[in-house]
Protein backbone atom coordinates (compact mmCIF):
# COMPACT_ATOMS: atom_id res chain seq x y z
CA UNK A 1 0.00 0.00 0.00
CA UNK A 2 2.88 2.57 0.11
CA UNK A 3 2.99 2.48 -3.40
CA UNK A 4 0.24 4.73 -3.26
CA UNK A 5 2.21 7.20 -2.25
CA UNK A 6 4.19 7.53 -5.63
CA UNK A 7 0.84 8.06 -7.84
CA UNK A 8 0.64 11.37 -9.63
CA UNK A 9 -2.91 10.78 -9.73
CA UNK A 10 -4.80 8.83 -7.18
CA UNK A 11 -5.44 5.40 -8.91
CA UNK A 12 -3.51 5.96 -11.92
CA UNK A 13 0.17 4.99 -12.22
CA UNK A 14 1.27 8.07 -14.36
CA UNK A 15 -0.26 11.41 -15.40
CA UNK A 16 -2.75 11.07 -18.78
CA UNK A 17 -2.10 12.42 -21.76
CA UNK A 18 -3.27 15.96 -22.91
CA UNK A 19 -6.87 15.61 -23.78
CA UNK A 20 -7.70 12.50 -21.85
CA UNK A 21 -10.20 13.41 -18.64
CA UNK A 22 -11.23 11.36 -15.60
CA UNK A 23 -14.83 10.86 -15.95
CA UNK A 24 -15.66 8.99 -12.65
CA UNK A 25 -13.73 7.37 -10.15
CA UNK A 26 -14.70 5.15 -7.09
CA UNK A 27 -13.93 1.91 -5.32
CA UNK A 28 -16.07 -0.89 -4.75
CA UNK A 29 -18.19 -0.80 -1.58
CA UNK A 30 -16.57 -3.40 1.43
CA UNK A 31 -20.14 -4.71 2.38
CA UNK A 32 -20.75 -5.84 -0.51
CA UNK A 33 -16.94 -7.25 -1.03
CA UNK A 34 -17.56 -9.05 2.10
CA UNK A 35 -20.91 -10.63 1.24
CA UNK A 36 -20.86 -11.31 -2.32
CA UNK A 37 -16.99 -12.03 -2.58
CA UNK A 38 -15.74 -13.44 0.65
CA UNK A 39 -19.24 -15.25 1.88
CA UNK A 40 -19.06 -13.18 5.16
CA UNK A 41 -22.67 -13.51 5.44
CA UNK A 42 -23.19 -16.88 4.65
CA UNK A 43 -20.29 -18.18 7.38
CA UNK A 44 -22.07 -15.85 10.11
CA UNK A 45 -26.07 -17.76 8.87
CA UNK A 46 -23.51 -21.51 9.17
CA UNK A 47 -22.38 -20.67 12.43
CA UNK A 48 -26.34 -19.71 13.63
CA UNK A 49 -27.53 -22.95 11.94
CA UNK A 50 -24.73 -24.88 14.57
CA UNK A 51 -26.08 -22.68 17.57
CA UNK A 52 -29.87 -23.54 16.84
CA UNK A 53 -28.66 -26.76 16.31
CA UNK A 54 -27.12 -27.16 19.23
CA UNK A 55 -29.40 -25.60 21.12
CA UNK A 56 -32.23 -27.26 19.86
CA UNK A 57 -30.15 -31.08 20.90
CA UNK A 58 -29.46 -29.86 24.19
CA UNK A 59 -33.45 -28.93 25.22
CA UNK A 60 -34.06 -32.24 23.53
CA UNK A 61 -31.97 -34.19 25.41
CA UNK A 62 -34.07 -32.62 28.62
CA UNK A 63 -31.52 -29.75 29.44
CA UNK A 64 -32.80 -26.74 30.97
CA UNK A 65 -33.18 -23.71 28.87
CA UNK A 66 -30.48 -21.51 30.64
CA UNK A 67 -28.36 -24.70 30.45
CA UNK A 68 -28.65 -25.13 27.04
CA UNK A 69 -28.17 -21.88 26.28
CA UNK A 70 -24.99 -21.74 28.00
CA UNK A 71 -23.89 -25.11 26.07
CA UNK A 72 -25.02 -23.45 22.77
CA UNK A 73 -22.89 -20.14 22.84
CA UNK A 74 -19.41 -21.11 22.47
CA UNK A 75 -20.53 -21.31 18.93
CA UNK A 76 -21.38 -17.70 18.59
CA UNK A 77 -18.31 -17.01 20.08
CA UNK A 78 -16.48 -18.51 17.88
CA UNK A 79 -17.63 -17.29 14.80
CA UNK A 80 -16.64 -13.84 15.63
CA UNK A 81 -13.05 -14.33 14.36
CA UNK A 82 -13.85 -16.63 11.20
CA UNK A 83 -16.95 -13.87 10.44
CA UNK A 84 -14.84 -10.67 11.40
CA UNK A 85 -11.77 -11.64 8.93
CA UNK A 86 -13.82 -12.54 6.10
CA UNK A 87 -15.64 -8.80 6.84
CA UNK A 88 -12.42 -7.45 7.47
CA UNK A 89 -10.86 -8.82 3.93
CA UNK A 90 -13.69 -7.09 2.05
CA UNK A 91 -13.00 -3.88 3.93
CA UNK A 92 -9.32 -4.30 2.89
CA UNK A 93 -9.54 -5.08 -0.80
CA UNK A 94 -12.14 -1.67 -1.10
CA UNK A 95 -9.35 -0.03 0.65
CA UNK A 96 -6.54 -1.12 -1.75
CA UNK A 97 -8.81 -0.77 -4.88
CA UNK A 98 -9.46 2.28 -7.24
CA UNK A 99 -11.67 1.93 -10.25
CA UNK A 100 -11.07 4.92 -12.92
CA UNK A 101 -13.07 6.02 -16.07
CA UNK A 102 -11.57 7.84 -18.24
CA UNK A 103 -12.09 9.61 -22.09
CA UNK A 104 -10.12 6.42 -23.31
CA UNK A 105 -10.04 4.02 -21.23
CA UNK A 106 -10.87 2.08 -17.66
CA UNK A 107 -7.92 1.87 -15.35
CA UNK A 108 -8.37 -1.03 -12.38
CA UNK A 109 -6.18 -0.37 -9.39
CA UNK A 110 -5.89 -3.70 -7.21
CA UNK A 111 -3.87 -6.07 -5.20
CA UNK A 112 -3.43 -6.42 -1.65
CA UNK A 113 0.04 -7.69 -0.91
CA UNK A 114 1.37 -6.25 -4.77
CA UNK A 115 -0.60 -3.31 -5.60
CA UNK A 116 -0.65 -3.76 -10.08
CA UNK A 117 -2.87 -1.22 -12.22
CA UNK A 118 -4.89 -2.77 -15.29
CA UNK A 119 -4.86 -0.43 -18.36
CA UNK A 120 -7.70 -1.70 -20.64
CA UNK A 121 -8.83 0.51 -23.71
CA UNK A 122 -11.38 1.09 -24.65
CA UNK A 123 -10.55 0.03 -28.49
CA UNK A 124 -9.83 -3.32 -26.82
CA UNK A 125 -13.66 -3.39 -25.02
CA UNK A 126 -16.04 -5.03 -27.29
CA UNK A 127 -19.29 -4.66 -24.57
CA UNK A 128 -20.03 -4.16 -21.13
CA UNK A 129 -23.02 -5.22 -18.84
CA UNK A 130 -24.38 -4.64 -16.18
CA UNK A 131 -25.85 -6.39 -12.74
CA UNK A 132 -27.57 -4.72 -10.07
CA UNK A 133 -28.28 -5.31 -6.32
CA UNK A 134 -31.12 -4.15 -3.61
CA UNK A 135 -29.16 -1.44 -2.41
CA UNK A 136 -28.09 0.36 -5.87
CA UNK A 137 -24.33 -0.94 -5.71
CA UNK A 138 -23.48 -3.75 -8.87
CA UNK A 139 -21.27 -5.33 -10.99
CA UNK A 140 -19.74 -4.00 -14.51
CA UNK A 141 -17.74 -6.55 -16.03
CA UNK A 142 -16.30 -5.96 -19.50
CA UNK A 143 -15.86 -8.67 -22.43
CA UNK A 144 -12.84 -7.46 -24.31
CA UNK A 145 -11.86 -8.75 -28.03
CA UNK A 146 -10.78 -11.95 -28.78
CA UNK A 147 -6.98 -11.61 -29.81
CA UNK A 148 -6.52 -8.17 -27.95
CA UNK A 149 -5.51 -7.67 -24.36
CA UNK A 150 -5.24 -10.61 -22.35
CA UNK A 151 -5.39 -10.17 -18.59
CA UNK A 152 -4.96 -12.84 -15.78
CA UNK A 153 -7.76 -14.41 -13.80
CA UNK A 154 -5.44 -15.00 -10.92
CA UNK A 155 -3.57 -11.54 -10.66
CA UNK A 156 -7.05 -9.53 -11.42
CA UNK A 157 -9.12 -11.77 -8.71
CA UNK A 158 -11.87 -10.90 -7.40
CA UNK A 159 -12.32 -7.98 -9.98
CA UNK A 160 -13.60 -10.58 -12.42
CA UNK A 161 -16.32 -12.39 -13.71
CA UNK A 162 -16.90 -15.53 -11.44
CA UNK A 163 -16.15 -18.75 -13.42
CA UNK A 164 -15.72 -16.42 -16.43
CA UNK A 165 -11.86 -18.09 -17.57
CA UNK A 166 -11.32 -18.05 -20.67
CA UNK A 167 -11.87 -15.31 -21.92
CA UNK A 168 -11.37 -13.55 -18.23
CA UNK A 169 -13.81 -10.67 -18.10
CA UNK A 170 -12.58 -7.69 -15.47
CA UNK A 171 -15.21 -6.54 -13.84
CA UNK A 172 -15.50 -3.62 -11.29
CA UNK A 173 -17.49 -5.38 -8.28
CA UNK A 174 -19.76 -3.72 -6.12
CA UNK A 175 -19.61 0.08 -7.69
CA UNK A 176 -22.12 2.36 -6.09
CA UNK A 177 -24.68 3.85 -7.79
CA UNK A 178 -23.92 1.27 -10.50
CA UNK A 179 -26.73 1.93 -12.72
CA UNK A 180 -25.21 5.59 -13.27
CA UNK A 181 -21.30 4.44 -13.46
CA UNK A 182 -23.25 2.14 -16.36
CA UNK A 183 -24.87 5.37 -18.05
CA UNK A 184 -21.30 7.37 -17.54
CA UNK A 185 -19.36 4.36 -19.04
CA UNK A 186 -21.51 3.64 -21.66
CA UNK A 187 -21.43 7.28 -23.02
CA UNK A 188 -17.97 6.98 -22.93
CA UNK A 189 -17.32 4.38 -25.08
CA UNK A 190 -19.59 5.89 -27.84
CA UNK A 191 -17.99 9.18 -27.61
CA UNK A 192 -14.82 7.14 -28.18
CA UNK A 193 -15.94 4.59 -31.08
CA UNK A 194 -17.33 7.97 -32.86
CA UNK A 195 -14.63 9.76 -32.71
CA UNK A 196 -12.46 7.02 -33.92
CA UNK A 197 -14.83 6.24 -37.01
CA UNK A 198 -14.45 10.12 -37.01
CA UNK A 199 -10.65 9.96 -36.89
CA UNK A 200 -10.68 6.64 -39.67
CA UNK A 201 -12.75 8.98 -41.95
CA UNK A 202 -10.79 11.70 -42.70
CA UNK A 203 -7.48 9.46 -43.16
CA UNK A 204 -8.95 8.34 -46.31
CA UNK A 205 -9.50 10.01 -49.09
CA UNK A 206 -13.19 9.85 -50.42
CA UNK A 207 -13.26 8.83 -54.57
CA UNK A 208 -14.36 11.49 -56.51
CA UNK A 209 -16.78 9.15 -58.59
CA UNK A 210 -17.87 5.73 -58.16
CA UNK A 211 -18.57 3.47 -61.90
CA UNK A 212 -19.91 0.47 -61.75
CA UNK A 213 -18.52 -2.31 -63.20
CA UNK A 214 -19.76 -3.12 -66.75
CA UNK A 215 -19.27 -6.79 -65.95
CA UNK A 216 -21.96 -7.26 -63.22
CA UNK A 217 -24.98 -6.52 -64.40
CA UNK A 218 -28.18 -5.45 -62.31
CA UNK A 219 -28.86 -8.74 -61.53
CA UNK A 220 -25.80 -9.87 -60.24
CA UNK A 221 -25.96 -7.58 -57.73
CA UNK A 222 -29.41 -8.80 -55.96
Amino acid sequence: MSDFVTEPVRGLPELLPDGEEVLWQGAPHWGALAVRVFQARKMAIYFVLLFIWRLGSSLFSGMAVDEAIQEALPLILLSIAPVGFLASMGWLTSYVSVYTITTQRIVLRVGIVFSINVNIPFKSITSADLKTYRKGNGDIWLTLAPGGQRVSYVALWPHVRPWHFSPVQPMMRGVPKAAEVAETLANALKASLENDEAAKGKKQAAPAEIQPSPEVSASDGQ
